[in-house]
């Protein structure tokens, strides 16, 4: 077969436009490779890349151990039905099983998917009466329908109604509010133990123990939505761990296979035959390569012991964006764990993202004030400084 030239920006972007439906709102830069923390243009240009797949590069653009394992596998058995068993996705429920409450794994390919299947999970393992589910307001929990009914912001429910009934809103903190909710038809509690979409928010403390005793006292499954914060984002394996508050269900995708497609549920095993044979499916989850990868990502944290890198590099981005602060008045507050960064802007934030992109550095902006931060766990010490000294140079300017 002859070689194919590589296509410019430009060229890439006019195909787009003709072939490609433009839901997305998309940078003006046509990535080609990537290795550890940097990324390159059609161009050759290369970023410091400090939200690497939208979270879901954890570590890194192309981890080794990932790609060797991926490579391997495709070469062997790319996929089967679950209807059959697979080795490898057994070892993988185990993997995450054991470094999480214990429980057993259903796997899927995206959040969404992982959240409806939770969804579903409560519905089914709850009294027939019971449907409702509690979330919270400034939460994000994906674009299904059944996801995005459960996702309390009004400007992803526009155009989409009627929405799938059941879920209720409270805001985020408010034990008092969440109480009120619950009635008879209440099933379950739905919440990102930190909100990421929604700008990096922390509870307050005491907030994730009044929602465990909510639901215990009330019947009520506590459902964690770990899409983001799961797989070593937050220092641990599962933020969870962090608040000492243990879910009955909790959700995963994004990092879990080291950026490869996949997600899971995870549950109790009391919980789990909820989920009867027939009632739930998911064609390509748990795939071979999806499991291989999932593997090769949980070994590779351990290795290489990037739980502890990850709060290394937590402590730095904490130190440096706490002293740029107090230094330019823009920033109203920076929300850190882990490797889950907000930068709380007192201007838009759509500004600096492309100042950041002209200096080759890409970083994002959510509910727009917060420029969002989700480093790899093995970015360096030296590019956590070099991204801050960047952030730093545009923040400085914009204040004036």
């Amino acid at each position: 077969m002859a070689s194919i030239a590589p296509m410019s920006s430009q060229e890439t972007m006019k195909m787009f436009e003709r072939y490609v439906i433009p839901n997305y709102g998309r940078y003006p830069v046509s990535l080609v490779r990537g290795e550890g923390s940097y990324v390159w243009d059609s161009e050759g240009n290369r970023y410091l890349d400090l939200f690497p797949g939208w979270g879901c590069n954890l570590l890194g653009h192309c981890p080794p151990a990932v790609v060797d394992a991926v490579r391997d596998q495709v070469a062997k058995l790319i996929h089967v039905p679950n209807t059959w068993y697979m080795e490898a996705q057994g070892l993988w429920a185990k993997a995450l099983s054991e470094r999480s409450f214990g429980g057993q794994a259903f796997f899927c390919n995206s959040g969404t998917e992982a959240n409806e299947a939770a969804i579903k999970l409560a519905r089914l393992h709850t009294a027939d009466q019971r449907y409702k589910i509690i979330t919270f307001e400034g939460g994000f929990h994906g674009r299904t329908l059944g996801s995005t009914a459960a996702t309390a912001q009004p400007k992803y429910h526009e155009g989409l109604g009627p929405l799938m009934a059941g879920f209720v809103y409270a805001p985020y903190g408010d034990l008092d509010a969440v109480a009120e909710l619950i009635d008879d038809e209440t099933a379950a509690i739905l919440v990102e133990p930190v909100q990421g979409e929604g700008g990096i928010v922390i509870p307050p403390d005491g907030f994730l123990a009044g929602l465990r005793k909510l639901a215990d006292e009330n019947e009520l499954l506590l459902i964690f939505d770990e899409v983001q914060t799961g797989c070593g984002r937050t220092g641990n394996w599962f933020a969870y761990q962090h608040f000492d508050v243990t879910p009955d269900v909790m959700t995963l995708a994004k990092a879990i296979c080291g950026g490869l497609v996949g997600a899971a549920m995870l549950t109790t095993p009391e919980i789990a035959p909820s989920l009867r044979p027939g009632m739930h499916a998911a064609t390509f989850g748990g795939n071979p390569i999806a499991a291989r990868a999932g593997l090769a990502a949980v070994e590779m944290i351990e290795q290489e012991d990037l739980l502890s890198a990850t709060r290394r590099l937590s402590e730095i981005f904490q130190q440096r964006l706490e002293e740029l602060r107090q230094q330019c008045g823009i920033i109203q507050e920076v929300r850190i764990l882990g490797l889950m960064i907000g930068i709380e802007l007192t201007i838009e934030g759509a500004a600096t993202v492309k100042a950041c992109m002209e200096r080759n550095l890409l970083v994002n902006c959510t509910q727009g004030t917060v420029v969002r931060l989700l480093p790899a766990m093995n970015l360096s010490e030296e590019q956590a400084h070099e991204g801050c000294d960047i952030l730093a140079d545009v923040l400085k300017q914009q204040a004036g």
